[in-house]
């Protein structure tokens, strides 16, 4: 037998830059990335934008076309952009994935040309995915316009779409060309995506970073007052953190079972399916974090005083820590509409063996390779109780 062993190296640079007003005629800043390959000829540039964005930013679409018009030497806008529903629903659909395969063939779109995604977090998913998977990859630009995407989903490397019923089934790791974040869009969120996305910022901080998480602690009160500086700081630290594990982990492609940052993940992605995603990605991360943060207080494993910090910073941010679809079918893990089915299935997301990241104290996580269903489902009680006693307060 004559086996020929492979070894590969590939290293990946984008940048993930911070800015305001990313579309002026005056800022430079994507007109420098699209130069950046040295080349002298106009790229072609297709846009796809979040219909949300659209509607708080009436100008987007004008905005961008003056954009290339201004340096037309070097960006071809090919189209006008296209506006697609923001929102997981773009996700359980696969018309607007097809609607953009269509489109790189009709406008002849190559590897050199450019894609950018204008929108929250789903929207960058599904263009991402499409991007990956045209011509093996086109040059995907991605500018988050939500917390959630500029702090998180948005600067790293997985794009997908929903199916069967489960979040992410389809998808790529693919790198972005690069990340272009405008703080601007962040001031027309309503409340729940503003706070929403601070959820992500908080779990980095508890697995990596103990200073960054007394920060968001102290200034809750700041970030629910809307005040865009402390944001900026909590966006651009959080985003920090991600990139450092994405680049250091020694697993930015989660070929193993060892997923740090999908801490409060597991229910949070089932109860998103359970609600039928009338529960946002950021207030399900929030549940799930008090979830696991309050099973790591009742194992033992968790002091008292730390689950409380943990807890009511969540509360503090006007986020939540319960959910009623946590208790149903509580009883039954094999039930498909219970939150105990979501070990299971994240289990299959993982691809390996059970691996559930939960907390010594703050900035000291560890991992378990299995759940208690009963310390859960007390959990669950726990946080039941909290919640109507704070409503009821």
């Amino acid at each position: 037998m004559t086996i020929l062993q492979q070894h590969v190296e590939v290293r990946f640079t984008y940048p993930v830059a911070f800015t305001h007003g990313l579309f002026d005629s005056d800022n430079t800043l994507l007109r420098n990335v699209v130069t950046d390959d040295q080349s002298h000829a106009a790229k072609k540039i297709y846009c796809v934008i979040d219909a949300g964005v659209a509607e708080h930013h009436p100008d987007v679409s004008n905005a961008i076309a003056r954009y290339c018009a201004t340096y037309s030497e070097h960006l071809q806008l090919v189209a006008p952009p296209l506006v697609v529903p923001g929102g997981e629903a773009i996700k359980n659909n696969a018309a607007p994935l097809h609607t953009l395969h269509e489109a790189v063939n009709t406008y002849g779109l190559d590897r050199h040309a450019y894609i950018m995604a204008v929108g929250g977090g789903a929207v960058l998913d599904m263009v991402g995915y499409a991007a990956a998977t045209a011509h093996r990859g086109i040059r995907l630009i991605r500018v988050p316009t939500t917390v959630l995407a500029q702090d998180d989903s948005g600067v790293g490397v997985k794009n997908g779409i929903n199916q069967f019923g489960k979040k992410n089934f389809l998808g790529t790791f693919a790198t972005p060309y690069a990340v272009l974040n405008d703080f601007t869009f962040l001031t027309t969120l309503e409340d729940r995506d503003w706070l929403g996305g601070v959820s992500e910022a908080i779990k980095v901080a508890l697995l990596k970073d103990p200073v960054f998480f007394a920060y968001i602690e102290t200034h809750a009160a700041a970030l629910v007052q809307r005040d865009l500086s402390v944001m900026e700081h909590v966006v651009y630290r959080c985003a920090q953190l991600h990139l450092d594990h994405i680049a250091n982990s020694g697993d930015p492609f989660e070929m193993g079972s060892s997923r740090p940052l999908d801490f409060g993940h597991w229910a949070a992605h089932k109860l998103e399916q359970l609600t039928d995603y009338a529960v946002r990605h950021g207030e399900a991360v929030a549940i799930g974090i008090a979830l696991d943060t309050t099973y790591a207080y009742q194992k033992g494993f968790l002091s008292e005083a730390d689950w409380e910090r943990v807890i009511g910073s969540i509360e503090a941010l006007h986020l939540p820590i319960y959910h009623p679809a946590l208790s149903s079918h509580i009883d039954s893990a094999d039930h498909p509409h219970s939150i105990l089915a979501g070990l299971r299935e994240f289990r299959e997301h993982l691809g390996g063996q059970l691996t559930i990241m939960l907390l010594r104290g703050i900035g000291e996580p560890f991992e378990v390779h299995e759940m208690d269903g009963a310390c859960i489902r007390d959990s669950i009680t726990a946080l039941e109780a909290r919640s109507r006693a704070t409503v009821s307060v």
